[in-house]
């Protein structure tokens, strides 16, 4: 066992002269890069990584330059030598440590960027061979990482691109140092890390060795513990949130989001990554339902049309956004009580504006287009159950090339653009799910009932409550009409088109009824149930 050695305590400032990047996940990195160099710190990188910088005009000492060897073993070797280990792992404050570096003239290397081969991606794919697996083993990555981890005293480690900004804006501010506070965090983090990683192989060689594939490896579930709850679902239920939420939104205001919160932020998060690329769309949630969404040239009139399809209960609700929230769209949320707003940042003003409510909460969303990756599991007696998360729908050009028209009359260009909207929000509504579109705006939403039907009339009802025409409407159902009447209802509410999955033994007794009333009609072939 090797003993602690008696040293000087580390300061709680250490200064960022040299930073070593190395990724494979390449987002945020020039951006982050340059914000480095700005602040004079010398940047070390290799491989692809060093290309991506240096034809981003960011001057780069490759690794071999430090090293004085060149990388080995197609890239297996780049970063295994003791002038990288040795200028990461010396201790600042023993003063034996620096004699070694300067009799062996090794520098220092105060700051590790790296994240490592997707080796659970790679393994993912269809026919995967024990020799492709192995190649997508990382080998100086984690080595990198667990040094600097280990020397978090003097060292800072990065291991997730969502910590690029909070980083870069600590060295800024602190002329160009990182606390130990931040260095611990970032150290726990890359071990957690590293930690995922190798339980990650370790599951494909176990399921190699038996003949099975991948996906019927063992679930290990590990997380760190984020944040106490005060209580869970009820007031009389204990409750805990673990994991790295931090990945995927920040908290800028108002009390810590409860356990009901965050499945309602979640249920957020997932509707308005369908719309990414869209319109200026708002959508309105309650207890995980949207109540109002809708695509429109400006947020304002999003939410305005959104708040139209219900106006009671958007009371105590959510509201998400897919572009920055300004003032005037800020002003008509603030008319009413709303518990949480999240969108992709906000104009100058509106923060001032919003946080003179304490007992309102503020989101800002870090990784729009990547929430859809994280995985759906759930707890059932015995086990867990896990699947992929229901992916984001494509555009709405792609999604016209991808579905099908099974009526006489084609649908309208209008049709169109109500059906891709519909889809895309029906899909987020607990089934039995109905909604009624037109205009890119949803004009009543029937939610988590056991017949269709009954789902049908009470988006009707909602929609006649809030005094709303449905006259050339579009009628979107999560999955097939089992029964013509269904469909015949809807008609007759005013519903010109419709989309469904298809896929009912009835199919064509369906097909017959939208074609005996003139409507359009779209199969997608995929339901999308929400239980």
């Amino acid at each position: 066992m090797i003993k602690e050695k008696s040293l000087p305590e580390p300061d709680n400032l250490y200064k960022v002269h040299r930073a070593l990047l190395s990724v494979s996940d390449k987002t945020g990195l020039v951006p982050f890069a340059q914000r480095l160099h700005a602040l004079g710190i010398q940047l070390i990188s290799t491989g692809g990584t060093s290309r991506t910088l240096k034809e981003a005009g960011l001057p780069v000492s490759d690794v071999s330059s430090i090293t004085d060897f060149p990388e080995i073993l197609d890239g297996r070797v780049k970063t295994l030598h003791p002038a990288i280990h040795g200028g990461i792992l010396a201790r600042r404050t023993d003063s034996e440590d620096l004699d070694t570096l300067e009799a062996h003239k090794i520098e220092s290397i105060d700051l590790v960027v790296v994240n490592l081969y997707p080796f659970q991606e790679a393994v993912s794919q269809d026919e995967v061979t024990i020799g492709f697996a192995v190649e997508n083993i990382d080998i100086g990555g984690p080595t990198l990482i667990r040094s600097s981890a280990k020397n978090f005293f003097f060292v800072g480690v990065v291991t997730s691109a969502a910590d690029y900004d909070a980083v870069a804006t600590e060295l800024e501010q602190q002329d160009a140092s990182l606390s130990m506070a931040t260095r611990q965090r970032l150290a726990h983090q890359a071990f957690v890390h590293t930690s995922g990683y190798d339980k990650a192989i370790s599951a494909f060689f176990q399921a190699h060795r038996n003949g099975a594939s991948v996906k019927e490896s063992p679930l290990h579930l590990e997380a760190p513990h984020a944040q106490s709850l005060r209580y869970g679902e009820n007031p009389h239920q204990q409750a805990s949130l673990y994991g790295n939420p931090e990945r995927f939104y920040e908290c800028l205001h108002g009390k810590a989001l409860s356990f009901n919160n965050l499945i309602d932020v979640s249920a957020a998060l997932f509707l308005i990554d369908e719309f990414i690329d869209a319109a200026p769309t708002c959508a309105i949630l309650k207890h995980t339902n949207p109540c109002g969404a809708a695509s429109a040239s400006s947020l304002k009139e999003a939410y305005d049309k959104a708040f139209a399809t219900d106006r009671q209960s958007p009371f105590g609700g959510i509201v998400v956004v897919n572009q920055p929230l300004d003032l005037e769209t800020a002003k008509a949320i603030d008319q009413i009580f709303t518990e949480i707003i999240i969108a992709p940042d906000y104009r100058e003003g509106v923060l001032d504006f919003l946080m003179t409510k304490k007992n309102r909460r503020l989101i800002r969303s870090l990784k729009q287009a990547r929430h859809s990756s994280v995985p759906d599991i759930r707890s059932v007696p015995g086990g867990y159950l896990i699947q992929e998360r229901d992916p984001v729908l494509p555009g709405h050009d792609l999604f016209k090339e991808q579905v099908t028209v099974v009526t006489e009359r084609q649908p309208t260009e209008r049709e169109w653009l109500d059906i891709s909207f519909s889809w895309k929000i029906v899909k987020h509504v607990k089934s039995n799910a109905i909604i009624y579109a037109r205009n890119q705006s949803t004009l009543g939403i029937g939610a988590g009932q056991m017949s269709r039907i009954d789902a049908s009339e009470i988006a009707i009802r909602k929609g006649q409550k809030s005094e709303l025409d449905f006259k050339e409407s579009v009628v979107a159902s999560d999955a097939f009409f089992p029964f013509a009447d269904g469909l015949i209802e809807a008609i007759k509410n005013g519903a010109t088109a419709a989309v469904q999955p298809g896929g009912s033994i009835r199919d064509e007794e369906v097909i017959k009824a939208a074609n005996d009333h003139g409507i359009a009609m779209v199969f997608t072939g995929k339901r999308h149930f929400r239980h």
